[in-house]
């Protein structure tokens, strides 16, 4: 096993993209040393005032010595540059190979896929961690999960209800909409299994603010990170569909920001009911801004792989790589984390009950 670098700073892959900038600002005020890398040359010439003085680094992913000397002297790598399909392993792979931990934001399923299948090994050779989807889409969920099954590792059915009050999104989630056409996948019977087509469609009661709303099965990263470390018979994840109407509407604007960090007026709740036996579980948590929220997700993953709070090197899903529940209990700390992390007793099927086949399939892509 090689030395793993200690080192404090953290390459940010995309950190001039929106996301990317919540991430930067995030590392600085959790007193770690962002290196700033991008594909394009002008974008980070033209960084906040407050990000000039940072290391820049510009890098293509064609030229694997030329990422592995970028990424040299990191501890840590954030990958926040979707397309994941083409970012994430190349990028991930420098890392390894130069000793640093990788995480990404990806809610991106194959390439989750893709890092768990082509980096687990080289990483424990290396000692260090892959964490991919430490993020609102895929590693929210994951965690809240990993803490309603207290301990367990088997559960009889999860259902993961996501839900947001708009979606004004990035352009580089359209991007990644247009670029990512895999099927999505589902846990059926234990096993990964194409989502039915057209997608299933029902109602769910989400806790405040959001309340009853419509939903269509969309899963997202969550299934293939659950599905990496937990024994799940069903697994059906859900998204509200009016966001979704937003995103299909070309004429959405992109986020703005209501306050002075930059965040969006955007409200959220992910809700998870998890059923093992006669035993049901319920949890969610809420907060603003599922861009923004991203950083503190990522950073807090980031941190304790530097400081060794996790559970070793490999590729890894973050409630396999980190305490779930210190982790949540940390993010409810953070001042642009979650609002709420609320356990609640399921007094019905969360939902479940009230969904109904559908003629219309749901076309978007994420």
């Amino acid at each position: 096993m090689v030395c793993v670098n200690a080192s404090p700073r953290v390459l940010v892959y995309g950190a001039t993209g929106h996301t990317g900038r919540f991430v930067v600002d995030e590392l600085l005020r959790r007193g770690l040393t962002p290196v700033l890398a991008g594909r394009s040359a002008e974008r980070l010439a033209a960084v906040a005032p407050r990000h000039a003085a940072l290391d820049h680094r510009v890098v293509g992913l064609d030229d694997p010595e030329l990422l592995r000397r970028a990424v040299a002297g990191a501890g840590a790598v954030i990958n926040c540059a979707g397309p994941f399909l083409d970012t994430a392993v190349p990028l991930a792979r420098a890392a390894v190979e130069a000793g640093a931990h990788y995480l990404d934001v990806t809610a991106e399923q194959p390439v989750v896929q893709a890092l768990y299948r082509d980096l687990d090994a080289p990483a424990r050779d290396a000692g260090v961690a892959v964490v991919p989807a430490m993020a609102f889409y895929g590693g929210l969920a994951d965690l809240l999960v990993t803490v309603a099954l207290d301990g367990e590792s088997r559960a009889d059915e999860v259902e993961v209800a996501i839900g947001l009050d708009s979606w004004w999104p990035t352009a580089g989630t359209r991007t990644t909409g247009a670029r990512n056409t895999a099927t999505r996948l589902v846990i059926h019977d234990g096993a990964l299994t194409a989502l039915a087509s057209p997608a299933p469609t029902g109602a769910w009661s989400y806790p405040a603010p959001l309340g009853d709303q419509p939903v269509v099965q969309l899963p997202f990263s969550e299934v293939i990170t659950i599905d990496r470390h937990l024994d799940v018979g069903e697994l059906r994840s859900y998204l509200n569909t009016a966001p979704l109407d937003d995103l299909r509407d070309s004429t959405t604007p992109a986020p703005s920001a209501a306050d002075e960090s930059g965040r969006s007026a955007q409200q959220f709740v992910v809700d998870v009911v998890v059923r093992r036996g006669s035993d049901t579980r319920r949890i969610s948590a809420a907060g603003r801004d599922i861009y923004a929220v991203t950083a503190p997700i990522v950073v807090e993953g980031t941190v304790r792989l530097l400081d060794g709070r996790h559970r070793g090197p490999g590729a890894a899903a973050p409630g396999e790589a980190f305490d779930a529940g210190e982790v949540l209990a940390a993010l409810e700390q953070e001042p642009h984390g979650l609002a709420s992390v609320l356990r609640q007793p399921a007094t019905t099927a969360g939902g479940s009950g009230t969904l109904v086949s559908s003629n219309e399939s749901c076309s978007v892509r994420y």
